[in-house]
Parts: C-alpha cells; structure tokens; sequence
C-alpha cells in the first residue's frame, strides 16, 4: 500500500483502499425512500409561498434536496384536504371495505350452518331416543289426560 491510500471500512464490513481524495466508488445496496411528515411538507410550504424574490424557491428545493415536482403534489394534496391529504399515505394494494365485509359475512355464515348443522344432528338424536324410549307426543298427551 502506498503512501497515498487510506484503508477505510466499507459498508458490508470489509475493509477497501482508495486513493486519498478520490470518492469511494462502491454503491449502496437499496436506497430508502424518503418521507416526509405533513409538519415539514407545511413548512416547506409555507416558506414557498413566502419566497417573494427570484430563485428563492430554488435555493430552498436545493437547500433541503427536494424536486419541484413535490412542491406542485403537496400544494395539490394541500388543497384536497391540508394534513390529511398531507400524511403519509399507505403504499402497497387497497383494502376493499366491501370485500372485507363480505368475507366477514361469509366466514359467519359458514359458523352459522356449522351450528345449524349440529343443532339439526341434536334434535334427530333426541326424536330417536324418544322413539326408543317410547315417549312420542301422542302417548305423553294420553297419560296426562288419564
């Protein structure tokens, strides 16, 4: 190793040398996806629409490393419904209210035949062991009446 390289310590442990000055040229695995709280997206906001000179509100998109395409999404969510439009919103499919109350009701529907069902086996077990027993309606009714 020369005079002119430093040993650093790269992200996955392993130690790399470059030379003094140059960028360290190994790659991050994933970049994160950043987010903002409605607090921020507010502020930055506010301080947008109070940027009177020109080029102001580049320094300030430069300053917190942001795209003036969010400025023009935040302002549009800012006017569908302020924080709540501004919040995070969850990422990924949507949940159908309709679809979850629908399988709510077909998994209780399926417990409710299930009950049935076994009310049913009940009351044929009963009517057989009556049967049996010799304990039919019509004798009960003649021995109360005699």
């Amino acid at each position: 190793m020369s005079h002119n390289e430093k040993v650093r310590p790269s992200l996955n442990g392993h130690q790399s040398t470059a030379k003094a000055g140059l960028a360290d040229p190994e790659v991050v695995p994933k970049a994160q996806r950043r987010k903002f709280s409605a607090e921020y997206k507010l502020r930055i906001l506010a301080e947008a629409d109070a940027a009177t000179q020109p080029g102001e509100i580049g320094a300030l998109l430069r300053r917190e490393g942001l795209y003036s395409s969010l400025l023009d999404k935040w302002r549009n969510q800012r006017r569908k419904g302020s924080l709540q439009a501004l919040a995070p919103q969850k990422r990924g499919p949507k949940v159908d209210p309709l679809a979850a109350e629908n399988e709510r009701l077909h998994r209780e529907n399926a417990r409710l035949q299930q009950r049935l069902q076994q009310a049913e086996t009940i009351i044929d077990v009963q009517k057989k062991l009556s049967l049996l027993l010799g304990l039919t309606a019509d004798a009960s009714s003649s021995d109360a009446q005699s």
